[in-house]
């Protein structure tokens, strides 16, 4: 991939998240990795980021923040985010974005911290940075634009601008969305192995059907409804299967998941 953009990108935070993140955007070249600055409470951290990544790393952020075009908000909700707030008011330059990844924090609350003129965005990214898949939710302030941090956001996946009362809902249905299909795969390969097949054979069958399901939905632009009435002779196999399944609590077990993990998602930005 061609490099996207020259912006400089300054990670206030170096943990998981902003590491898949960083890992991604430099293995798909949409940022060199000298265009990346990190700041941490724990030198073992940035030690790491940088020996790994070849990064810029450092614990005092004046400069970096100085220098930054982007600047990443990287740390937990619980952190003190009026003093980082305070920080970057005295060293970014007035342009410098905010990009916050704080979970529950909410735009309004930001530009309290970081200031009401300056642009903020909002962004629940997703956790399939590594493969190019999934999509990261952002919403933005009326200073930020989606130019400014698209190129970077596609580094690591694809992006859905939304409004951000939609963020909590984008939080516990698509961020964890791979929490759900994980389960399913699992439990249909255990489906398998009861029935009598090896673990592995069951394994790879279980995949192949998922993705091979995943490309005829796309190809043939059908609904799921569609592509089950055309494999399913009557009398046959795969609709005695489809029976027992509509006799099980699958789909409202699904349902009630995503319900609570938005509850969970709402609960913890009201703390």
């Amino acid at each position: 991939m061609e490099r996207l953009t020259k912006k400089r990108i300054h990670f206030i935070g170096g943990g998981q998240m902003a590491e898949a993140m960083i890992r991604a955007c430099i293995a798909n070249k949409s940022v060199a990795a000298e265009q990346f600055t990190v700041t941490d409470i724990h030198e073992a951290r940035l030690q790491y980021l940088n020996e790994t990544y070849g990064v810029i790393t450092d614990s005092s952020q004046g400069k970096l923040l100085a220098a930054a075009d982007l600047i990443v908000i990287a740390v937990r909700p619980q952190d003190n985010l009026a003093a980082l707030g305070e920080a970057v008011k005295q060293s970014a330059q007035p342009a410098a974005a905010i990009v916050s990844i704080v979970a529950g924090v909410t735009i309004e609350k930001l530009a309290g911290f970081f200031g009401a003129e300056r642009p903020i965005i909002r962004v629940i990214p997703n956790t399939l940075t590594d493969t190019g898949y999934g999509y990261s939710g952002v919403a933005l302030n009326d200073h930020a634009a989606v130019d400014q941090v698209d190129d970077f956001l596609h580094g690591f996946g694809k992006v859905q601008v939304l409004e951000e009362r939609l963020i909590d809902i984008f939080t516990g249905y698509g961020v964890c969305g791979p929490n759900y299909i994980y389960y399913f795969i699992e439990s249909l390969a255990d489906a398998g192995v009861l029935a009598g097949l090896p673990r592995e054979q069951a394994w790879n069958v279980a995949l192949e059907n998922l993705v091979g399901s995943v490309a005829m939905l796309r190809q043939t632009g059908l609904h799921p409804r569609q592509l089950l009435d055309i494999n399913n002779s009557p009398g046959g196999v795969g609709i005695h299967g489809l029976y027992e399944l509509n006799n099980s609590d699958f789909a409202a077990g699904l349902q009630r998941s995503v319900l609570a993990a938005v509850k969970r998602t709402t609960e913890l930005g009201a703390k």
